[in-house]
Parts: structure tokens; C-alpha cells; sequence
């Protein structure tokens, strides 16, 4: 009877557990590394990696799992970020938002603008993803380039706010029991909201909706054969993974206090992109590493050379090369196909 425990907890113990693990170790013990270093910029630091780690595991939902390959994302953190920052600036100025109906005025309020951010980059991606997904294959990845380009040459002629040169916000929003300007809570918080999105993902992949979408992917005409509303289910996919990017964006606009039109420009979605490629498609841990390793590699080579993105090109070519799963895949092998 020992001996049948003993092995039944030997096989929970996976790479992909440790893996996990000792991520969730390291950055629940970050804050007190950094308390004892006296090194607030390490905070500052993973804090946006935590934050694109958020932008890169909404992308993944939709590219690993669902297998649309949206080339836009960035347009959704994009709506995230200037929700708060146009909330934030009314209030700087003392006037109301008249393109809204009653006139409602500026707030600082963190519970009024990050799910107002998350509902808004929603609401873009749920009219965007009810257009392109009647496309397929590379009219798919163009229209959703082509949707968020328009957004980024819309904001661009806002001249209101800012235009190209972007918009400074009065400062950081206000929660109850936590101090943004504090970069230990600020941490906390992008911390709490990456990991309570994932845990949502996670139960919305283990239910029947998971597997829908994961049929969809595979043969998305045998799915509709048996009975299932493909199209409603992939454009449930993409408003959930837009909302995610849009609380991303509200994060990075509190983190830098200031919004500009190129986090929604193609660059931003590439990259996107390239943090999913590098840690793993199709896992909810991959999309997590292979954001804090992308943003390690710019902190680390662009202290060498401006062009450091010629190290990382060899690099992603190799890890698409050899290991299908990314560095997540390289780390644990077949355990990380389960996702």
C-alpha cells in the first residue's frame, strides 16, 4: 500500500510540475530578494515582463489552441492601455469624456478602469473576430492585421490625445488596500492578475469549451459535422483573449504612466508573437516563460548592442527547429503537449 502511494506521487511529480513550481517560486520570493538588495528596478523590471507574459498567454489561447493565427493583438492592449490613460487624463484636466453619452468624467479609479479596459478591448475583439473568422488561412492573418492598423492610424489622428506623440496620464489608478506608486504592490497586482487570467484559461480549456476549441483547430469542418456552432465558440476564444490583452495594456499604461499609438502597431504584435514561439504553443506556461526570456534577452544584449534582435533571430530559428514546444518543450519533452 506505501509502495502504491509512493509511485502514484512519484508520477505527480512531472517536469512540467517542477517547471511550474519553481516559477511560481521564483516569483513569489522576487519581492523579498529585491527587499533585501534594496533593488527596486528588479521589481520594476519583472513587473513588465509579468505584464506581456499576461498579452502573450491571451495570444496563445487563440494562435496555440485555437489555431487562428491573429497577427493584430496588440490592437486589444492597445484599447486596454488608452482607456485608462484617456480616464486618467480627463481627470488631470478636470473635464468630462464628451464622446460618451452623459459626459462622463475622468476617473483614477482602478476599479472602474481596468475592467472598463478589459470590457472595451472585449467589445473590439468581439466586432473584429465576428468579421475575420469568416475568413480563413492567410486572408485571416491579414484582416486582423488590417483591423488593427486601422486602430493604430485612428489613434494617430487623435489629436486630443496626444496623436503620434502619445498621452501622459495624471498618474497611476487607485486600488483599495494598495499603493501602485509602490513597486512591491505594483508587482503584487500584475502577479494576481496574470495569475487569476490563467487559472481562468485553464478552466476554460479542462471544460467542453476546451475541447471544442481544440477540435476546431485540428479539423474545424468535422467539428461543425457533429453538431458543434464552431464560429460562436472561436469568437468566444477571442473576445476572452482580447480581454486578457486589454488588462495587459490597462497594466502597462499604470506601469509607464503614458500611452502611445505604437503599442498597437504590427511591431508590437510580432513580438507578441515571438514570446508565444519562444516558450511553447499550445501550454499556458510556455507563453509565461517565453515572455520574461524575450524581455531578459533585450534587458541583458541590448546593454551590448543595439542590435540584439540578430542574436535572438538564429535563436527562435533553433528552438522552432529543434523542440516543437519551445523552451517549455525543451525543459520537460512530451509533458508539455498536454498544455
Amino acid at each position: 500500500m506505501i509502495m502504491k502511494q509512493f509511485f502514484s506521487t512519484r508520477n505527480l511529480l512531472t517536469r512540467k510540475n517542477l517547471v511550474l513550481f519553481l516559477l511560481a517560486l521564483t516569483l513569489l520570493s522576487l519581492p523579498l530578494i529585491a527587499s533585501i538588495n534594496d533593488d527596486s528596478y528588479l521589481l520594476i523590471m519583472v513587473s513588465r515582463m509579468l505584464i506581456f507574459a499576461l498579452a502573450a498567454l491571451s495570444l496563445d489561447l487563440v494562435i496555440g489552441y485555437g489555431g487562428m493565427v491573429s497577427f493584430g493583438h496588440a490592437a486589444y492592449l492597445g484599447v486596454g492601455a488608452y482607456t485608462v490613460g484617456i480616464l486618467s487624463a480627463h481627470v488631470m484636466e478636470g473635464s468630462s469624456i464628451g464622446f460618451l453619452p452623459g459626459n462622463l468624467p475622468g476617473t483614477e479609479s482602478g476599479l472602474i478602469s481596468l475592467p472598463l479596459a478589459m470590457l472595451l478591448a472585449g467589445l473590439v475583439a468581439l466586432v473584429f473576430g465576428a468579421l475575420s473568422l469568416r475568413t480563413r488561412g492567410i486572408h485571416f492573418i491579414m484582416i486582423t492585421l488590417a483591423f488593427a492598423q486601422m486602430l493604430y492610424y485612428l489613434f494617430i489622428s487623435l489629436y486630443r490625445y496626444g496623436g503620434e506623440d502619445g498621452l501622459s496620464m495624471n498618474g497611476r489608478n487607485l486600488l483599495p488596500g494598495l499603493d501602485l506608486y509602490n513597486d512591491t504592490h505594483f508587482y503584487w497586482l500584475c502577479l494576481g492578475c496574470l495569475t487569476g487570467y490563467g487559472l481562468l484559461v485553464y478552466k476554460f480549456l479542462g471544460a467542453r469549451f476546451g475541447q471544442v476549441i481544440r477540435g476546431c483547430k485540428q479539423n474545424p469542418e468535422k467539428m461543425q459535422a457533429l453538431g458543434f456552432a464552431t464560429y460562436r465558440y472561436q469568437l468566444v476564444a477571442f473576445v476572452i483573449s482580447g480581454m486578457g490583452a486589454g488588462l495587459a495594456g490597462a497594466l502597462l499604461a499604470n506601469h509607464s504612466e503614458f500611452v502611445s499609438p505604437d503599442l498597437m502597431s504590427w511591431h508590437l504584435s510580432g513580438e507578441l508573437m515571438v514570446m508565444v514561439i519562444l516558450g511553447g504553443l499550445g501550454t499556458l506556461i510556455g507563453p509565461i516563460l517565453g515572455a520574461i526570456s524575450y524581455l531578459l534577452m533585450e534587458e541583458v544584449l541590448a546593454g551590448y548592442t543595439e542590435h540584439w534582435q540578430i542574436i535572438l533571430g538564429p535563436l527562435l530559428i533553433l528552438v522552432v527547429l529543434f523542440s516543437r514546444k519551445g523552451i517549455l518543450g525543451a525543459l520537460v519533452g512530451k509533458a508539455a503537449d498536454d498544455g
